[in-house]
């Protein structure tokens, strides 16, 4: 099943995936519906984050990706609707964000993530792990 998530640089060697940091746990949304993943990422735009691209990607790859690197992958099916404070952030991303404005050059000076771009909390992981998700996600398109 192809599901929809946001990509900063697709397709380039610094490619990374959107997520944001809810409850202690870096989350990385996986979209049903197109039209929601786009509207998220123009609700990013609107907020003067970098605005990422929306790629249709393999939902079982992604959880293997977000397994391997610690994160938990939420899908967020089409008609969602909210239940708490945390899975609102599913719908609408936080209004303070992480300032990500040079986001390659701070990553330049410390251990990239794979999760460039993200809304609040860094982790950090190897090179090794940034080319290994970079080599699958290119598999994917």
């Amino acid at each position: 099943m192809l599901v929809h998530v946001l990509l900063y640089d697709a397709g380039q060697d610094s490619e990374g995936i959107h997520s944001l940091e809810l409850s202690g746990q870096t989350v990385v949304l996986m979209f049903e519906n197109r039209d929601d993943a786009d509207r998220y990422a123009g609700l990013l735009e609107a907020q003067d984050f970098p605005t990422p691209a929306v790629e249709a990607l393999d939902r079982e790859e992604i959880e293997l990706f977000c397994r391997e690197a610690g994160y938990e992958a939420r899908f967020v099916s089409d008609g969602f609707v909210p239940q708490s404070d945390d899975e609102r952030l599913m719908l609408a991303p936080p209004s303070a964000n992480r300032d990500v404005t040079n986001w390659q050059e701070q990553d330049s000076d410390q251990d990239p993530s794979p999760a460039q771009g993200r809304s609040v909390n860094d982790d950090e992981s190897s090179i090794q792990d940034l080319d290994d998700v970079r080599r699958r996600l290119e598999g994917l398109l």
